[in-house]
């Protein structure tokens, strides 16, 4: 079996399932730059512990964490199976790694999970197994997260880091919210953080990436909070060693909310 690359997504809003966008139509082509995968394994920035935890639940429900959105969200469903024969592999690829991990015996789906895969997979027939972060861990740690089920790529399972590459929310529903035109000096700073990374992932720079918080153009009013990019090492280390990321989409919201997703291979 051909082995997968993995993804990054930035997943957008929960409303990006409704929303005629070119970040949607993308997450929509999604099945069409890989080969079908047996089961998927995705990190999402939503889905926080303290250390790294594994979900164990076969049904998994609906998490609608959010508020304020379209009601038709609030009812919306995805029933893709969870897949606990996988999910306990892959704590003991974690364990094995010296990773300290534990497991949930239920957990739904938050919308860093539902809403990527209901637009990329909409049939819901591959089974899914969560994976945590931990905001309080660096990006060197969640990269491990990655090298450590690293080898799942060879049984032809998927595995996706679910976050945002730019995550400024403050600054997003303030224009939102407002009406207020996008401040051009920090949709500059936006700019810059992004062609960073798609430099430094686009030739393998793992120091660099790795040390992103210190050498990085403006990382803190990218990422006010870490935890929405913490998914990205998550799928970079998963490529494997020498992997090297290609940009499969990167439009921009509102003029700074950007929405770049990334293919390694």
């Amino acid at each position: 079996m051909t082995s997968l690359p993995t993804l990054f997504i930035s997943h957008g809003g929960p409303d990006i399932v409704l929303a005629d966008t070119s970040a949607r139509h993308y997450l929509e082509g999604v099945s069409g730059l890989i080969s079908k995968p047996k089961a998927i394994v995705i990190v999402s920035a939503h889905f926080e512990t303290d250390g790294v935890a594994v979900v164990t639940d076969p049904k998994p429900g609906m998490i609608y964490d959010f508020g304020g959105f379209a009601p038709e969200l609030y009812r919306m469903v995805y029933p893709a199976a969870g897949e606990p024969a996988l999910a306990e592999k892959v704590y003991g690829m974690l364990e094995a790694a010296g990773l300290e991990p534990h497991t949930f015996e239920k957990r739904g789906y938050d919308h860093g999970t539902w809403t990527p895969l209901m637009l990329a997979f909409p049939d819901a027939d591959i089974p899914v197994v969560q994976v945590s972060i931990d905001p309080r861990r660096d990006a060197a740690w969640h990269h491990a997260i990655g090298k450590a089920l690293a080898p799942l790529r060879e049984e032809g399972i998927l595995l996706i880091g679910s976050g945002h590459i730019t995550h400024n929310l403050r600054a997003y529903f303030t224009t939102l919210r407002h009406g207020a035109e996008p401040d051009p000096a920090l949709a500059g700073k936006v700019t810059a953080f992004t062609e960073w990374f798609a430099d430094k992932l686009g030739s393998g720079d793992t120091d660099a990436l790795l040390q992103w918080k210190e050498r990085a153009p403006y990382p803190s009013e990218n990422h006010p909070t870490d935890e929405h990019l913490m998914p990205i090492f998550f799928a970079y280390g998963a490529a494997g060693s020498g992997a090297k990321g290609r940009r499969v989409h990167d439009s921009v919201d509102h003029g700074f909310f950007a929405n770049d997703s990334y293919l390694f291979e």
